[in-house]
């Protein structure tokens, strides 16, 4: 019998070696994700994989599933000790090797199988490794399925079983094939791709030159130590590099790719990052001239310009703002058959024609490159500059620790509503809206508006300010927020603040 995992041990003791170590916490809404090795060891990762196993037995799914892993020092050997345990619960399992987690969602369709188990820590800072999961494509657990992985694996509960293995090694060319087959840029394109030195780096250059894309490759070659910068497109210094090398190439746009690929940000030929949210409300404008009367989920992170553009409302556009997450976002896709999703962070989640619901950061890339090839003669920053003037902040992540994270988020969120229930004031203005659907955005009368959100995957808060009206009024609300979360001893320091 398999041994219950434990939620602390140390390292470098013979107990290390022979007990499975789990800590709970990485049991996230919509994927698993520790720190490696202080919370999880390789026997934790082989109790996950026969929990992924008998949870796909109890739910019914045929016992098949592709796996793989992105390019950290540990990923591989991670997904073999996950592959130990599918396969001790009876799973048969099509390892495809070193891949980006869009790749291993395009597995499930190009293989006919239905569950996917992708080893990454995304973007998280190395040291991180989890699991993206899934059992029916193209979702992704959300935090139903998830907390009942969590019961299986934490108490032990295992089916056993005889599995099998299989490695399938040419599915890179086919998955760079299928996003590629049905466009070629018109028109001459001079793009940076810019990669982080993560996985990325071995698809994004030739996905993009497959449409007849100039490409100016940027920290492509694969390096596991990160030496330049985390490969994040929220991050400023991933951003001021790629703008640094836009103006230095003369690049027509910057394409930054997150560690797994399922991500993209973007800079104009100017060297200006245009927020993913921004890059979204471009390519909404776009599907729905194609197909007018269209669905569009954006995520509560996002521009309140969806909400007011006259280009969508023209074309018949609706629009519905949704959970933040990958997962809650793919769902809500599928649930009201949308024709896209865009997040802030840039995950966008394309349905036929343009993809395959799932997120995919490199479709969203050959995208934006769509959508310049059909405004050809328009430079990207005179795109930029046509939309409604707006004052956005980055993603800011102040730390609070997961065991606390929910807590500080329900009494922020509490604050506000009950100001606006009581009619009161915030900077003077009356509050226009408060949206609860995923932590607190709180909307004022002119359109400033603030969120407070618990991040779904690390110890941190998430915080958004944005103004329609002037740069100060989006720092002040962002006082205003930074100012009532540093009432809580436990929110500490931010990766990044305006």
């Amino acid at each position: 019998m398999f041994p219950k995992p434990k939620a602390n041990l140390k390292s470098n003791t013979p107990e290390f070696e022979v007990t499975p170590l789990a800590a709970a916490t990485g049991f996230r809404e919509y994927d698993a994700r520790w720190l490696f090795p202080q919370d999880v060891n390789l026997m934790g990762i082989q109790a996950l994989g026969m929990g992924i196993a008998t949870q796909m037995s109890r739910l019914g799914v045929r016992p098949a599933i592709t796996v793989g892993h992105d390019y950290r020092s540990y990923s591989q050997s991670i997904k073999y000790a996950l592959i130990t345990g599918l396969m001790a619960s009876g799973c048969e399992v099509f390892d495809i090797g070193l891949a980006l987690s869009p790749m291993a969602y395009f597995a499930q369709f190009a293989l006919d199988v239905p569950a996917v188990a992708m080893v990454t820590a995304s973007h998280n800072d190395n040291g991180w490794t989890g699991v993206k999961i899934g059992m029916e494509r193209p979702l992704t657990h959300g935090p139903d399925q998830m907390a009942q992985l969590k019961e299986i694996v934490l108490s032990a509960d295992f089916i056993e079983g005889r599995g099998a293995y299989k490695f399938i090694p040419d599915l890179r060319e086919k998955y760079l094939a299928d996003m590629t087959k049905n466009f070629k840029l018109k028109h001459k394109l001079k793009v940076v791709a810019a990669c982080g030195n993560g996985t990325a780096g071995l698809f994004a250059p030739d996905a993009l030159r497959a449409i007849g894309a100039e490409v100016v490759e940027l920290d492509c070659g694969l390096d596991f130590t990160f030496p330049n910068h985390n490969p994040n497109p929220e991050d400023m210094k991933m951003l001021h590099a790629v703008h640094d090398a836009v103006l230095a190439a003369g690049a027509d746009v910057g394409l930054a790719f997150d560690g797994d690929g399922d991500r993209c940000g973007v800079v104009d030929n100017e060297g200006e990052e245009i927020f993913a949210d921004k890059i979204g409300l471009f390519l909404a404008r776009d599907f729905s001239a194609q197909f007018p009367g269209s669905t569009f989920v954006v995520d509560v992170k996002s521009t309140g310009l969806y909400q007011t553009d006259t280009v969508l409302k023209a074309n018949g556009a609706k629009i519905d703002y949704w959970k933040t997450g990958h997962s809650h976002m793919k769902r809500r896709v599928k649930q009201l058959n949308a024709l896209a999703g865009f997040e802030k962070s840039g995950h966008y989640f394309f349905n036929p024609p343009f993809g395959h619901g799932y997120d995919d950061g490199l479709v969203s890339a050959l995208a934006v490159c769509r959508f310049l090839d059909n405004n050809a003669g328009k430079k990207m920053a005179d795109l930029r500059r046509a939309l409604p003037m707006t004052w956005g902040s980055p993603t800011m992540a102040p730390f609070c620790p997961d065991e606390t994270k929910y807590g500080v988020v329900d009494q922020v969120s509490a604050h506000y509503v009950k100001l606006a229930a009581d009619g009161g004031k915030l900077l003077g203005q009356k509050i226009r809206e408060v949206v609860t659907v995923n932590g607190v955005r709180v909307v004022l009368e002119d359109g400033t508006w603030g969120l407070v959100r618990a991040s779904s995957n690390k110890p941190s808060l998430v915080v958004v300010v944005e103004s329609p009206v002037s740069e100060q009024k989006m720092r002040d609300m962002f006082a205003e927020i930074d100012g009532r979360l540093s009432a809580f001893p436990d929110v500490g320091e931010y990766d990044q603040k305006i």
